[in-house]
């Protein structure tokens, strides 16, 4: 069972055809810029881009970084606010000439995750937290998804965490793996005492560094890596839009 798996991220959109069956990506990721700025018609312009690569006229799943509501796009934290309140899944819909799921990213990366990789079979309380531009994160509880948390923007210190405890902060701030992993710390040690949750599940760029800075965290929960990597966002946005040919 094939669908058109497409990522949006602040920097790059990607797409590839994966089967939803097993989670496993049948062909090469498309990859194309995120145009700048982030309107919503140069976004669709680049969806229909991938799908016309692909030839692909069936069902599409789409990763969106903001908060997604039966295809409504209600935030726009990193792309541009005419995003707010837009009918994206009918915008993408109109651009591909396909039936288009819109879902948020970090609850597509969630999804693969809890399906076919770290979290699988994973009983409790389970958060994938996703740390690059800024950070995602999906809450499973017994498998099961609670969509839109969006926690990244819960405040510490009057500001929002991924501020902060993002990958771009550590970056922009030029700190150390060291001197970041305090921050990101924080962050955790909030949302382990607002969820008690039985395990976190890291993913994003900061995943594959994580051996400069997980022995170096303070926290009850235990804290994985992501088993799926970069290609998670692709595989839950594809496994999102499985209702379209269920």
């Amino acid at each position: 069972m094939r669908i058109l798996g497409i990522d949006i991220g602040g920097t790059g959109i990607k797409g590839a055809l994966v089967d939803i069956s097993t989670g496993v990506i049948e062909t090469e990721r498309k990859r194309i810029p995120t145009p700048i700025p982030a309107k919503p018609h140069a976004i669709a312009g680049v969806v229909a881009q991938i799908a016309r690569q692909f030839e692909w006229k069936g069902a599409v799943g789409c990763g969106f970084p903001g908060v997604v509501r039966r295809g409504v796009t209600l935030t726009a934290a990193n792309v541009h606010k005419q995003w707010i309140g837009l009918n994206a899944a009918h915008l993408f819909s109109q651009a591909t000439g396909s039936s288009v799921v819109l879902v948020n990213d970090a609850d597509a990366a969630g999804l693969a995750e809890v399906s076919f990789g770290a979290g699988r079979n994973v009983r409790g309380v389970v958060m994938v937290v996703t740390v690059g531009t800024g950070i995602g994160t999906a809450l499973f509880v017994d498998g099961k998804l609670v969509p839109n948390t969006e926690l990244g923007h819960i405040e510490i210190g009057g500001q929002d965490a991924e501020v902060n405890a993002s990958d771009a902060a550590r970056q922009r701030e030029k700190l150390s793996w060291k001197k970041w992993a305090i921050p990101f710390n924080r962050y955790l040690a909030t949302l382990e005492r607002l969820f008690w949750p039985d395990l976190f599940i890291l993913g994003g760029g900061v995943a594959s560094k994580a051996d400069r800075f997980l022995p170096l965290l303070d926290l009850r929960t235990p804290v994985v890596t992501a088993e799926l990597g970069n290609n998670a966002g692709i595989v839950g946005a594809a496994m999102a839009a499985r209702s379209l040919v269920d």
